[in-house]
């Protein structure tokens, strides 16, 4: 049984729903799995708890402001 683990920025449900939907369909297609057997694991991080560069994502996302 196939996991997919995508960590990333918060997005709304419809942008989930499709990133899942995607996911599961080519997981499937790929890997000759049935969609049912595909997990898909969505982790929201806050850009407060990601450094990148030595700063983290929030201190970028406001210099850009």
């Amino acid at each position: 049984m196939p996991i997919i683990t995508v960590d990333g920025p918060k997005v709304t449900k419809k942008q989930k729903k499709e990133l899942v939907n995607s996911l599961t369909k080519t997981a499937s297609q790929i890997l000759d799995f049935p969609e049912e057997s595909i997990i898909v694991l969505l982790k929201e991080t806050d850009p407060d708890n990601v450094g990148v560069g030595g700063k983290l994502i929030s201190e970028r996302e406001d210099n850009k402001n």
